[in-house]
């Protein structure tokens, strides 16, 4: 292709890819990159929200008697902190990552059904915020991010603020669901020719496992917290035992989304670590197969899991102490993950820059985490530690070491490829230092909290208990963990206004995120890549010829193929910008905060929501489908060379 002809396509796609200009634009992208960017920066930005009510608990708690705020507000304050952590961080943070990401690795020019994945960060976005401005104005839930009936029942919680919760998780849940479609579908339908299963990256098997995760986890609580809103709402008595209902109901419902819920976490953490671990070893990872039938057999186990956390409950013991077995198992698959990266080590020569540091300090935290989770699942043990700080320094290794640590380290890997600078080095690894001492020092000494008896969920007690000195230090080791993220954050600052340019590959690396500009243009791939191996960029003799596939500039095209081999199959007109998604959010926003007060909200407000949903998908005029669905069959010797 000659040097004009190459410049005028890169215009032509830049104008067809290319968001509207001005604020309405804004609201109108549907590029796959702006909308991962969103989701991460506000992910983060509950992250941070839910950060500083952990401060508050942490002040009340560090002196015996502390006043720094009352039961009423502690109750509101725990509660929002564990579901903003659960749910608008943990969650949404991995999916952030890999709407920005997936695409880019399988070499598609854009994520698949981009109006849906806009219109999922607007449910997220809208949510969140509705459970804060509830917090503010004194309307916060205060019964626990499980929200555990009959406590919240209307009989025991009369107010709004159980309904504020229930009705949170229809819009998270429903966010949720809708990226975890898209993404599932990308890499299923969307990878570039030549990419068969057996040749992606980790990163991307880990978001399809998680994707189909989610797809049977989410329901099973969005049920449940419905179910809850017509108790609270219409009396259904679904819930309530004294007028029929069953309280064990909704923690199975729970749980059975509860315990999948922490394997969505991390299990795309584990794929970030397998890709930083290549990268940073210079070497195949060893065992691919086997990590990937690890990620999968996790998942099968995760939902075999549920009731570990009702072994207080009443259950039979029989039934008990199958899930002893399976969380028991559910060890083994991590265990063969970790060797598989400790062989990778040993094969190579690890080079430690920063988000090698959060790697293997997601080895360590992580395996504590684990370690403690295995002793919970001994039922006479778990009885003993059950609802004490036993378990919150438990939950929290797994999730602060199975997410937050690889998060944190990923972002710094990516962040060239987000932005075109790099992170600083000398600040990146002060951030590192902080935040792994305080998260040792805030976390560490609670597993002896709950050993001496200390309840969770408690705003105060009595210096007669001896529990003040770890408590202190806990409290310190949390401001440490604080200082931390403030590093972290000031170095992203810094970097975005003066880093060092970082180059379309900085880390060398081998997949395809790191085949285009970095930042990448709007159209991501010109011409659309082709790879022949599972390390592309190291391997590019393995790599098939570029295919001619005749992708028009003037129309959003892409590329489908099929399922197993990635042969190509047909092209697809993807849809413009809109601003029916924005609105189809407000209007689904209106009818779920109308339906806490009245029944019939979900009526009257499905009526603009049919409206708006009407408008979005209206067919585009001057659309050909014979067109955009013309199936483009490869030749025998291109069959041979994509395989």
């Amino acid at each position: 292709m000659s040097e004009a002809r190459s410049v005028d396509q890169h215009a032509a796609l830049t104008a067809t890819w290319s968001d509207r200009p001005g604020f309405i634009g804004w609201l109108s992208s549907v590029d796959h990159k702006a909308i991962g960017r969103r989701f991460l920066v506000t992910s983060f930005t509950f992250f941070a929200a839910g950060g500083l009510l952990a401060v508050i608990m942490r002040l009340q708690l560090a002196r015996p008697g502390g006043t720094v705020v009352g039961p009423d507000v502690y109750n509101q304050v725990f509660t929002v902190h564990g579901t903003t952590m659960m749910f608008l961080f943990a969650v949404p943070a991995m999916l952030s990552m890999a709407i920005y990401l997936v695409p880019l690795m399988v070499g598609a020019r854009s994520i698949a059904f981009p109006r849906l994945v806009a219109f999922g960060y607007y449910m997220f976005l809208f949510g969140g915020v509705f459970l804060f401005v509830a917090l503010i104005v004194n309307t916060g839930p205060d019964n626990g991010w499980f929200s555990y009936v009959p406590l919240a029942e209307s009989r025991y919680s009369p107010t709004k603020r159980a309904d504020v919760w229930a009705q949170f998780i229809t819009f998270s849940e429903l966010s949720t669901l809708v990226v975890s479609v898209s993404i599932a579908s990308t890499i299923l339908k969307l990878r570039t020719p030549g990419m068969s299963l057996d040749r992606m990256p980790l990163f991307v098997w880990a978001m399809l496992i998680v994707s189909i995760m989610i797809m049977f986890a989410m329901p099973a609580v969005m049920l449940a917290s419905t179910e809850l809103i017509l108790d609270r709402l219409v009396q259904t008595r679904i819930f309530d035992p004294p007028r029929g209902g069953d309280a064990l109901l909704w923690q199975h419902l729970f749980w059975f989304f509860g315990h999948p819920e922490v394997y969505i976490i991390f299990l795309p953490a584990q794929g970030m670590m397998s890709m930083l671990l290549s990268t940073y070893t210079k070497r195949a990872i060893i065992g691919y197969l086997a990590l990937v039938l690890t990620l999968t057999s996790t998942a099968f186990l995760g939902f075999s899991v549920w009731a570990h956390h009702m072994f207080a409950a009443g259950i039979p013991q029989f039934g008990a102490s199958l899930f002893t077995v399976a969380s028991i198992m559910i060890a083994l698959p991590t265990g063969v993950q970790i060797f598989c990266w400790i062989a990778t080590i040993w094969n190579g020569r690890l080079v430690i820059r920063t988000p090698a540091l959060y790697m293997l300090a997601f080895f360590v935290v992580f395996l504590i985490g684990g370690m403690t989770g295995v002793m919970l699942a001994v039922i006479p043990f778990d009885q003993q530690v059950h609802d004490t700080f036993f378990v919150v320094a438990h939950f929290h290794y797994v999730l602060i070491g199975g997410a937050v640590f690889p998060l944190l380290g990923a972002v710094h890997y990516w962040f060239p490829k987000f932005t075109g600078r790099m992170l600083s080095e000398r600040l990146g690894t002060v951030a590192f230092v902080l935040f792994f001492i305080g998260f040792n020092a805030a976390f560490f000494p609670q597993h002896i909290l709950g050993l001496y008896g200390m309840p969770r969920r408690i705003y105060s007690y009595a210096a007669e208990t001896g529990w003040g000195p770890l408590n202190l230090l806990s409290t310190g080791g949390a401001g440490v963990m604080a200082l931390g993220i403030v590093a972290y954050l000031l170095n992203v600052i810094t970097s975005l206004r003066s880093g060092k340019a970082a180059g379309d590959n900085p880390w060398h690396a081998a997949t395809l995120e790191w085949a285009t500009a970095s930042p990448p243009p709007p159209y991501n791939f010109d011409p659309i890549p082709t790879v022949g191996s599972l390390y592309p960029l190291w391997e590019p003799d393995a790599a098939a010829a570029p295919v001619i596939v005749g992708l028009r500039t003037d129309e959003r095209q892409v590329l489908v193929t099929h399922v197993l081999d990635a042969e190509l199959d047909h092209r697809y007109v993807l849809p413009d910008p809109s601003i029916w998604p924005f609105i189809t959010a407000i209007t689904v926003t209106v009818m779920f905060i109308w339906s806490i007060f009245s029944a019939w909200g979900a009526v009257y407000g499905s009526i603009p929501i049919v409206v708006a949903l009407t408008a979005w998908t209206w067919p585009r005029r001057g659309m050909a489908p014979a067109e955009a669905d013309r199936v483009m069959r490869p030749s025998g010797a291109r069959k041979a060379a994509l395989s």
